[in-house]
């Protein structure tokens, strides 16, 4: 997934039956799309506002599913060491 501001993204051209170009393929966000539009879906509409805020925790969600920690902690461990900084 390209984050938002970043500087560079790659493309596949689905209209000449390309589904890869070198390291670069269509598999990881397809899968990541099916993972997230079934979560979204769950919330029956979600204000567009609201959308990419939604998208970044299934982001989150999707990267660290494999881990064996607990959301909660992870969630606890990252905030500990990445405290804000206010100025």
């Amino acid at each position: 997934m390209v984050d938002y501001g970043a500087k560079a993204h790659y493309r596949v051209k689905h209209s000449k039956n390309e589904f890869a170009n070198g390291k670069n393929h269509i598999n990881g966000i397809e899968n990541f799309w099916g993972y997230a539009k079934h979560r979204l879906s769950k919330f029956k509409g979600i204000k567009k506002e609201n959308f990419l805020l939604h998208l970044k925790e299934c982001e989150f969600r999707y990267n660290t599913k494999t881990t064996q920690e607990n959301l909660y902690q992870k969630l606890l461990k990252l905030i500990r060491e990445n405290p804000l900084k206010f100025n």
